[in-house]
């Protein structure tokens, strides 16, 4: 066991060390295309802007989550945001592909701009792919699980008013030679948007989210039941703070007596500095209404940093981040949370 935990140490301490150089480079990189590009890769508005064209064209540019509060002016520089090639292709021919890309870039255009959070539901309309890794504890027990994916996957945005998310079945490694190994549930979430706007029209979003996990892995690591989560969302933005809070209810379509039902509220509380840097407070709340923890609830805080994004590609960006999930209330299932977070937005 001993062996086992000091493994999993050096490969904590190389991943944290591996996203620290990568960080640098593409930092370097990123100022050095700015510089070499010139106007076209200036960082000028935070809001993917409709093209000069008027033909709903728009440009999604490297730093699209940045604070737009000049946004408000029409402009010219604003229209500049993005690169000749995405440009190129966002005004390409008029097939089904650059339709649905415009879509997305249009949708982009009427929301406020921040990073994702670590736990919390992102709160607005996002296309990308995701990874996420996390690793804790059990209480009473100590164990502790690694769980890699975390039910993250493909975000798309099919519609100005929608997105759907199919979630990668986590697979969880188990620090407990009695609990055997494997993968978790299949999970579709579905968002649906109320109304929003960017920063420089009040910066807000409101949405009716819904999520279901289906018995997909073998319990352990599954439930071994649907499960639905119904969600109300809502987002502020301020110049360089936001606050994004999710309230939802964990309703299992059966084996209540087992699952339980949950009422979930979180909120979270980010800054932005120099455009990439995303520093954040969660409170993450779980209220157990019936099941074996009946009448009791877990409150963590979970403090992160979201670095990005980062352009690699014609449309595709990177982002990445962690942080830690730590207990604060008396009763609590686990502790002591490191999370790790990959996103490519496209």
């Amino acid at each position: 066991m001993k062996a086992i935990r000091e493994c999993q140490t050096r490969r904590r301490l190389l991943l944290i060390c591996s996203l620290a150089i990568l960080v640098i480079k593409l930092r370097a990189g990123v100022e050095a295309q700015s510089t070499s590009a010139g106007q076209s890769d200036t960082p000028t508005s935070g809001v993917a802007s409709l093209s000069a064209a008027g033909d709903g064209n728009s440009t999604f540019s490297a730093d699209y989550f940045a604070d737009s509060d000049s946004a408000d002016s029409d402009s010219a520089d604003s229209d500049s945001a993005g690169s000749d090639s995405a440009d190129s292709f966002t005004k390409g021919p008029d097939d089904w592909v650059h339709r649905w890309l415009r879509t997305v870039d249009k949708t982009r255009s009427e929301q406020p701009h921040y990073a994702s959070p670590l736990i919390t539901t992102h709160v607005l309309l996002v296309q990308q792919f995701r990874l996420d890794s996390w690793y804790q504890s059990a209480h009473p027990s100590g164990a502790e699980t690694d769980e890699y994916g975390a039910g993250r996957g493909l975000e798309v945005i099919p519609n100005s008013r929608m997105e759907v998310q199919v979630g990668i079945p986590p697979y969880y490694f188990h620090q407990s030679p009695n609990t055997p190994d494997g993968f978790g549930d299949l999970s579709v979430f579905l968002k649906f948007r109320v109304a929003s706007a960017p920063e420089a029209k009040g910066g807000y979003f409101l949405g009716f989210f819904l999520g279901g996990s289906f018995p997909s892995g073998t319990p352990p690591n599954g439930t071994g039941h649907t499960i639905w989560t119904p969600m109300i969302a809502a987002a502020k933005r301020w110049r360089w703070f936001d606050w994004q809070t999710n309230f939802a209810g964990v309703l299992p379509q059966s084996g209540t007596a087992t699952i339980g039902r949950q009422i979930i509220f979180n909120n979270t509380f980010q800054f932005n500095a120099a455009k990439v840097f995303w520093p954040e407070v969660e409170s993450n709340t779980t209220f157990f209404v019936e099941g074996p923890h009946s009448d009791n609830a877990q409150t963590f805080l979970t403090p992160g940093l979201v670095i990005g994004p980062f352009r690699v590609g014609e449309r595709l960006h990177f982002t990445f981040g962690g942080g830690l999930q730590t207990a604060v209330s008396g009763f609590y299932l686990y502790n002591h949370r490191w999370i790790w977070t990959a996103r490519f937005p496209f």
